[in-house]
C-alpha cells in the first residue's frame, strides 16, 4: 500500500473518529462516569493517530506534511474543538437546601465548644521525702515521679445576649491527682464519691435588668485567691499556700451585674465552703466587686461569710431505725458548734506594658468553733510578676507569706513562707513546657525527710511541667 494511500486512510480514520464523537456528543447522557469515560476514550484514539502522522511525515521527508496543510491543521482543530466541547458539559452541582429545623440546630450550636487539657509533671524533691510526698502542695504533691496532675474535658455553651442568647451551661469533668484535692473528703463533703469528678457543672441565665443580671445556678470554681485551677492560665506551674487554703469550689447560686464597663458587683448563696452537698442549713454568703480603676489595673474584692461545722454525720455501724439518704443511714450531731468563718479577699494584677505583668494578693481568715469561741486568724499575702521575652519564652516569680497563728491551713502553729521561678515554653499553640524551682521554709520543723520522726524547715523542689490543651474556647478557662 502506498504512503498517499495510507495517509487517505488515517484521515478517513480521522474523519470517522469526529463522526462518531458528533454523534455521542448528540446522544450523551448527564451521567457524569459516562462522559468521563468517552473523554479518556477520544483521549487515547487522537494521542493515536497523532502518533502515526508523526511517523508518515518522517517516513515521506515532510511530503505529507505539506501537501496538505490546511486539511491536517483544520483536522486536528475539528477533534480538538469536540473534545473541548465534550469537556465542558460539566455537571452542576447538587445544591442542598437548608430546613427550618437544620438551621435552629445550628443556631443553637453556635458558641458551643469541646475542649481539653492535659496536665502532667515530673518533680524531684531535695529533701528526699519517706513517700515522695510533697507537703503543703495543692497540685504538684509527688516527688520523683511521672504525674497526671490532671486531665479535663470542658463542654462549654456560652451566652450571647448581644445576639438574643441568654442561656447556657458548662461542664468541666475532671481526672487525676487534682481531683483528690480539689473534691475534698468526708471531713467537709458528705458524700465526694458522687461528686468526684465533676469539677464545675452550671447553668446560665442573663435576665434582661439593665446591662444583664448574669445568675449562676450549680458547682464552680471559687473566685476567692487570685490562682485557678487551669495551669496554662497561672503565672507559675506549682500553686501558692493561698491557693491550696482558701475554697477550691461552691455549689449554689451566684449573680453577676456590671454597673459600669470598669465596675461590677457579685453577690453568692452557697451550700458552704467546698461543699456541693451542704453539712447543716446555713447557707454561706459572699459579696464582692471587680474594678478597673484604670485601664492597666484590675482590681477584685471578696467577703466570704460562712458556717462550715456539720449538724449530721453518716455512720456505718449506727444503731437499727436510723433515717437513711440513699440507703446510707445517717444520725443528727447533738448540739453541733455554729461558729462562723470569716475571708477577706482582695487582689490585684497590673499589666504595666504588654509584656512585663504584677500582682499582689492579701489574704484574712478569722474562724471560730462556737460563736462564744475565741477567733483563730491565719493571714498573710502574695506577690507575683511576669516577664514575656517573645511569645514564645516567658519568665514568672512568686514569692509569699502566711501566718498560720491558728494552724487553720497546716495544722502547726508557724510562719511559712515560699518563693518560685518559672520559666515557660510555648512550644506550640496549645503546647506549654514549664521548668520550676521553688523553695519553702518556715520557722518550725515541719516539711518531711527521708528519716521518720526527723522534720526539716525547708523543701527545695525543681519541676518539669508538660501541658496541653486543645479546643475552640479563647483566652483563659
Amino acid at each position: 500500500m502506498s504512503r498517499p494511500l495510507r495517509l487517505s486512510m488515517h484521515m478517513l480514520a480521522i474523519a470517522s473518529i469526529l463522526m462518531i464523537a458528533s454523534h455521542l456528543k448528540a446522544q450523551a447522557s448527564d451521567a457524569t462516569a459516562s462522559r468521563s469515560e468517552e473523554i479518556r476514550e477520544l483521549r487515547r484514539e487522537l494521542a493515536s493517530i497523532n502518533a502515526r502522522l508523526t511517523k508518515l511525515e518522517n517516513e515521506d521527508n515532510v511530503t505529507v506534511a505539506t501537501a496538505a496543510p490546511d486539511e491536517n491543521a483544520a483536522t486536528l482543530s475539528s477533534a480538538s474543538m469536540a473534545l473541548g466541547a465534550k469537556q465542558s458539559e460539566t455537571v452542576q452541582p447538587v445544591v442542598q437546601t437548608l430546613t427550618a429545623a437544620d438551621r435552629k440546630t445550628l443556631d443553637f450550636l453556635n458558641g458551643t465548644t469541646i475542649n481539653m487539657m492535659f496536665d502532667g509533671y515530673y518533680e524531684y524533691n531535695f529533701n528526699d521525702p519517706i513517700g515522695r510526698v510533697n507537703l503543703l502542695r495543692a497540685y504538684d504533691v509527688s516527688s520523683n515521679a511521672f504525674s497526671i496532675n490532671q486531665a479535663d474535658l470542658v463542654f462549654e455553651h456560652a451566652v450571647d445576649p448581644a445576639n438574643g442568647k441568654r442561656f447556657g451551661a458548662r461542664i468541666d469533668l475532671q481526672f487525676g491527682q487534682a481531683t483528690e484535692t480539689l473534691q475534698g473528703n468526708p471531713a467537709n463533703e458528705p458524700r465526694p464519691e458522687i461528686y468526684r469528678n465533676i469539677f464545675q457543672a452550671y447553668g446560665t441565665y442573663v435576665v434582661p435588668v439593665g446591662s444583664g443580671l448574669t445568675v449562676d445556678i450549680g458547682k464552680w470554681a471559687s473566685s476567692l485567691g487570685m490562682e485557678g485551677n487551669y495551669t496554662k492560665d497561672q503565672i507559675n506551674y506549682s500553686r501558692s499556700y493561698w491557693f491550696d487554703y482558701l475554697p477550691f469550689y461552691h455549689a449554689g447560686l451566684r449573680a453577676t451585674y456590671a454597673f459600669t464597663p470598669r465596675l461590677s458587683g457579685h453577690y453568692w448563696m452557697v451550700n458552704g465552703t467546698q461543699q456541693t452537698e451542704p453539712t447543716n442549713g446555713f447557707k454561706d454568703e459572699m459579696v464582692g466587686f471587680e474594678a478597673k480603676p484604670i485601664n492597666s489595673i484590675d482590681w477584685t474584692f471578696n467577703y466570704y461569710l460562712g458556717q462550715e461545722h456539720p449538724d449530721f454525720e453518716y455512720v456505718t455501724n449506727g444503731p437499727p431505725g436510723l433515717p437513711e439518704q440513699q440507703g446510707q443511714p445517717f444520725e443528727p450531731i447533738t448540739n453541733s458548734p455554729k461558729g462562723k468563718l470569716n475571708i477577706f479577699d482582695s487582689y490585684a494584677i497590673w499589666t504595666t506594658t504588654p509584656k512585663l505583668t504584677f500582682a499582689i494578693e492579701g489574704d484574712y481568715v478569722i474562724s471560730r468553733y462556737q460563736t462564744y469561741s475565741a477567733p483563730q486568724h491565719t493571714d498573710g499575702g502574695a506577690l507575683y510578676a511576669r516577664y514575656q521575652f517573645n511569645p514564645l519564652l516567658a519568665l514568672g516569680a512568686r514569692t509569699e507569706y502566711l501566718s498560720d497563728r491558728g494552724a487553720l491551713y497546716s495544722g502547726k502553729v508557724q510562719a511559712l513562707k515560699e518563693f518560685t521561678f518559672t520559666f515557660d515554653q510555648n512550644v506550640g499553640n496549645g503546647f506549654l513546657v514549664r521548668e520550676e524551682l521553688r523553695h519553702d521554709f518556715s520557722n518550725q520543723p515541719y516539711f518531711l525527710t527521708d528519716t521518720l520522726g526527723h522534720l526539716s524547715n525547708d523543701q527545695t523542689t525543681a519541676t518539669l511541667g508538660l501541658i496541653w490543651w486543645f479546643g475552640a474556647k479563647q483566652g483563659a478557662w
